[in-house]
């Protein structure tokens, strides 16, 4: 657990030459340890929020020109005393000013260790520090604006809300145990009935976000398989605008996965270009068809493309039965529109299957629209509180799981057993938030940030 009378420091800019390196030291002595060192104006005297131009020095050399930033707590990242040195961006001098702050009395930061204080302290509760870390993560605008809305304490003050109603239909049940004698209901077991059905119908919505949360985060793993030959290379290249990989009219070129990413509306969709699906014809075709296979089963969206020429209606039935897997949409693709009359081309379009020509790179727009609203659908307009974090899921199945525990004794179980399994339910809100934590929860947490954040 981290000492929050020492003062920390570290880099908190990426290690390695660049422009400009920024220094971040945070504690009770920051402003002393940088005026210690900073030949300029005195730290001590400056307001909060102010830059101020110097000198680094290590007794009488002169380390480097620097710009400091002062920030006075609480009025802080971490509401603590903040000092962030902007020097250049050397390797040596970056180094040599560490370790003078390092002599001066400041150590080494831990990772995370800054958020870690602004959560101890009281300036962001634990889901918004982790917020942080996925803010710092994200490589796509739709996982950033997750991020953001949750560091803004969206999804904490939904929580906050449930956890508030609940408690105040704890404090009234633990009343009851206080006039256990006397036999009286202080709480209303219908009110409290209706609001435990309308605090499960939000966690269920909240659980169910997580599928898309998740994908989000980490991008929507998408494959484009078909038969050999069907244009599945090709229209990777299409959807990519350009030629990643190898076309040949020779069924089985594909022997391996190819994987590229495709961001369509700010959505990172990992697109994985296959084998061909068919019974192999040798041994090194046969671990690519299995490969493929392998690969379906572990994506969210299956592209399935197929030769509108050549394949039947029963065939293309046949085909999409065999790649159904739970969780698995599947995504039919009529191919090489080029070599279709125009009746068998609304035909298709009529039945709501899009027909595209990746050679010709036709209807490819509209098979970006279609891949989108496959995955997304109408779960994502910018407001909705999304699930993105493992441990937020399973605290929220164990708040679920408690509650129900509490629907089902409502009107058998004393008011004791009442109690505990209400507190169940907190305790695992709490959990998410930050309300209720341990040493080793905080470290699990932490560990896992960047050094300086």
């Amino acid at each position: 657990m981290t000492n929050t009378e020492e003062t920390i420091v570290a880099l908190a800019t990426p290690s390695g030459t660049g422009a400009i390196g920024v220094i971040r030291l945070s504690g009770p002595d920051a402003i002393t340890i940088a005026n210690s060192v900073f030949k300029g104006k005195d730290l001590t005297q400056q307001p909060s929020h102010t830059i101020h131009f110097g000198n680094i020095v290590d007794e009488d050399f002169i380390l480097d020109e620097v710009l400091i930033s002062l920030f006075v707590g609480p009025k802080s990242y971490t509401r603590e005393n903040v000092i962030e040195i902007s020097c250049h961006g050397s390797n040596y001098i970056i180094e040599s000013i560490i370790k003078l702050l390092l002599k001066k009395g400041a150590r080494l930061a831990k990772a995370g260790e800054f958020t870690l204080r602004a959560f101890l302290n009281g300036q962001m509760d634990l889901s918004q520090a982790e917020a942080v870390a996925d803010l710092i993560a994200s490589n796509s605008k739709a996982s950033q604006q997750v991020a953001l809305q949750q560091l803004r304490g969206g999804f904490s003050s939904q929580l906050q809300g449930l956890r508030d109603q609940l408690v105040q239909f704890a404090s009234l049940i633990e009343l009851e145990l206080d006039f256990a004698e006397e036999d009286v209901e202080f709480a209303n077991r219908d009110q409290l009935k209706r609001l435990i059905h309308d605090i499960i119908k939000v966690i269920s919505a909240l659980i169910q976000s997580f599928e898309l949360g998740n994908a989000i985060k980490q991008g929507i793993n998408t494959v484009i398989a078909g038969r050999p030959n069907a244009g599945k290379s090709t229209l990777l290249n299409a959807l990519l605008n350009e030629e990643r990989a190898i076309v040949s009219h020779i069924p089985g070129t594909t022997r391996d996965t190819i994987e590229e990413v495709l961001n369509i509306n700010g959505i990172n969709f990992r697109l994985i270009d296959t084998a061909g699906i068919r019974e192999a014809t040798d041994a090194i075709e046969k671990i690519g068809v299995e490969r493929t296979m392998e690969k379906i089963a572990q994506s969210a969206l299956v592209v399935y493309v197929y030769d509108a020429a050549t394949l039947t209606s029963e065939e293309l039935k046949n085909d999409i039965a065999s790649l159904e897997r739970e969780g698995v949409t599947i995504l039919p693709i009529a191919n090489k529109a080029d070599l279709l009359s125009l009746d068998v081309v609304e035909e298709l379009n009529e039945s709501g299957t899009l027909t595209i020509s990746a050679k010709e790179k036709t209807s490819i727009n509209e098979l970006h629209s279609k891949i989108y609203h496959s995955a997304v659908k109408d779960q994502l307009d910018g407001n909705e509180t999304l699930v993105t974090n493992i441990r937020h899921l399973e605290a929220l199945q164990r708040t679920e799981t408690a509650l129900a525990n509490v629907l089902r004794g409502i009107d058998t179980v004393t008011s004791d057993f009442l109690s505990m399994d209400i507190k169940q339910a907190l305790h695992y809100l709490g959990e998410i938030t930050g309300a209720v934590t341990t040493d080793d929860l905080l470290d699990n947490i932490f560990s896992k940030f960047c050094i300086g954040k």
